[in-house]
């Protein structure tokens, strides 16, 4: 599998530099070539993550099955949020409210959604 590039939600981004200290920057300098744990061994020899990917660009895995070990892990394909198609013009406009506010776009869409929502199951109230 190669990714090719990687969706930065503006909440991660948030939590990731708020609690944990860490920028954009740093998290991309990481998962580009990010030195890998001492004393690791692998089929490749690299010291990188992106080293990694450059050796399995070039080779196949069947060459080195015999060098391979089983290992166990589990799958959960329920994704924990789901991506909708917004207007280009919507979507500025989403972001600069959100900016006024202080919080992220998707933050402010998720509350105003869940307000919307709240009022169409309740019509009483509303």
């Amino acid at each position: 599998m190669r990714i090719s590039g990687i969706i930065w939600l503006d909440d991660v981004l948030e939590k990731l530099e708020q609690k944990h200290d860490v920028r954009q920057g740093e998290a991309r300098e990481v998962l580009a070539s990010g030195p890998m744990s001492e004393g690791k061994s692998t089929i490749s020899q690299a010291s990188s993550y992106k080293e990694i990917g450059d050796f399995w660009d070039t080779h196949d895995l069947a060459d080195y099955w015999d060098q391979t070990e089983p290992a166990e892990f589990e799958v959960n394909l329920e994704a924990e949020v789901t991506y909708y198609a917004l207007d280009k013009e919507l979507s500025q406009m989403l972001s600069e409210v959100a900016e006024e506010r202080g919080v992220s776009a998707e933050t402010l869409l998720n509350l105003w959604v869940q307000e919307k929502l709240w009022k169409h199951a309740s019509p009483e109230t509303a």
